[in-house]
């Protein structure tokens, strides 16, 4: 089954470098999940920097209380895409 990530993001706080470098972050760890889905960004207003796994948001920088750190940013797509997955150094860096 093929997956997809979505990262909505601010283009009136020009916040698609940042977003760009998310998805390739996730491209780059979840190569096999993402194969026939990919990454997309979605220009939006208002401050917005949403990231969603398939149709479920992980991250949402209102609610979450700003932008994500990378590494736990993976476990959360991990626990949506690919729930028994291990992700190395993401996951032993959670357990310390």
């Amino acid at each position: 089954m093929s997956h997809g990530i979505r990262i909505i993001y601010c283009t009136q706080c020009a916040w698609m470098l940042r977003a760009a470098w998310v998805a390739q972050e996730m491209l780059s760890t979840f190569q096999e999940e993402l194969r026939g889905g990919g990454a997309t960004l979605v220009p939006g207003t208002g401050g917005i920097f949403e990231v969603y796994a398939d149709d479920e948001r992980v991250w949402s920088r209102k609610e979450d209380g700003g932008f994500p750190d990378i590494v736990a940013l993976k476990r959360r797509v991990r626990d949506v895409i690919a729930p028994g997955r291990d992700l190395g150094h993401a996951d032993r860096a959670a357990q310390h």
